[in-house]
């Protein structure tokens, strides 16, 4: 400022100890703008198929940003849905909070439920619960439950990971000779919302954003190893060792809104 670096509505201010306001005042340093530090922004996305988890796409596909088209802060996936896959996103601006939300050492569970070709026996399913090899590594120990009722060609089962490998869900259930018809995210830790609908989106409330940081925060089990602490497989009423991850309660949630209707993403799939 002694120097007359810096200017307040076009007015070089050298005096310490000066007041103005960035939200209303043009203030610049060596004539550029000091902007005014945006304010955190936590959104709760519903993402149809056929979008992608990115702010832009070379290929021109449409993506999750299309879809909230009323927020006007930076904020940017945390994690990934495959183009294919539905349920439940968050995007943000909190950089702290989205990079201890994707760092495995903090075992975040997230629950899909997952309809397959064919009928996973108990045997599948331990399989896919004690972890299988994907790419030259094990996938950690998961929670997998049949979901009730008959199945015959298909099978609906409702599965919980801590990791986040590329197409995990997808590769694990290859892995027992099981394909993926169809995969939802119903929930991303203490996050879950069964009321919002496919291209909607909201902001979280108060409640929902201090359970995430409450999640991120708890010191991670000794080796740093997703789903080793507490996860439980079961299978047709059966269960393997692990034992499931509790759920914290369910904050009240504001009401969605709708982005770009779903189902009619633009560009080539």
């Amino acid at each position: 400022m002694l120097q007359g670096r810096v200017t307040v509505n076009g007015d070089v201010v050298r005096e310490l100890g000066t007041k103005a306001d960035p939200a209303a005042d043009d203030i610049r340093v060596d004539g550029r703008r000091v902007k005014q530090a945006e304010r955190p922004r936590y959104v709760l996305l519903y993402k149809p198929a056929g979008y992608v988890t990115t702010r832009s796409d070379p290929q021109r596909r449409s993506t999750v940003m299309d879809l909230i088209p009323g927020v006007r802060e930076y904020v940017y996936p945390v994690g990934r849905l495959d183009y294919d896959t539905e349920g439940l996103l968050l995007l943000t601006n909190d950089g702290d909070l989205a990079a201890r939300l994707t760092h495995p050492r903090h075992e975040v569970p997230r629950v899909y439920e997952v309809t397959v070709a064919g009928v996973p026996d108990a045997h599948d399913i331990e399989r896919i619960a004690k972890g299988v090899t994907i790419e030259g590594r094990r996938t950690e120990p998961a929670r997998v439950e049949l979901a009730p009722g008959r199945h015959t060609a298909t099978a609906t089962l409702r599965i919980t990971i801590a990791e986040g490998r590329n197409r995990q869900v997808r590769k694990m259930f290859e892995a027992v000779g099981h394909p993926v018809d169809s995969l939802k995210r119903v929930s991303i830790g203490p996050l879950r919302d069964a009321r919002i609908k496919p291209g909607q989106w909201r902001d979280l409330t108060a409640d929902e954003v201090r359970a995430l940081k409450k999640a991120v925060a708890r010191e991670p089990s000794g080796d740093g190893r997703a789903g080793k602490r507490d996860s439980r497989a079961t299978s047709a009423g059966r269960e393997t060792r692990e034992a499931a991850p509790r759920r914290p309660a369910r904050p009240r949630a504001s009401a969605p809104r709708q982005g770009r209707p779903a189902g009619k993403p633009r560009g080539r799939r």
